[in-house]
């Protein structure tokens, strides 16, 4: 039998697949969320950090809009929040 990708997972290989990223780190965050709603409710909160060359030229409101776009049908269940660090 074999099991479903873990939303980290999912996270990770879109954005990999997306940008390219030289460096790229998801983190699930939801366990500092533990009392919301949306914790309680089974959505989950993340933290994204990226670098990518694709993104360094944009402003940071069109490089985080990038980013939404390729994880627009994960929200808001599962994913309820995301964090987003760019490196440069």
């Amino acid at each position: 039998m074999t099991s479903l990708p873990t939303l980290s997972a999912v996270i990770y290989e879109r954005l990999q697949h997306a940008f390219s990223p030289a460096y790229l780190e998801v983190v699930d965050e939801s366990a500092q969320h533990h009392g919301h709603i949306a914790h309680q409710q089974g959505s989950k909160h993340f933290l994204v950090v990226l670098q990518a060359d694709c993104l360094q030229s944009l402003s940071r409101v069109i490089a985080h809009q990038k980013i939404y776009a390729v994880l627009n049908d994960l929200m808001p269940h599962p994913l309820h929040a995301l964090r987003i660090t760019i490196k440069k």
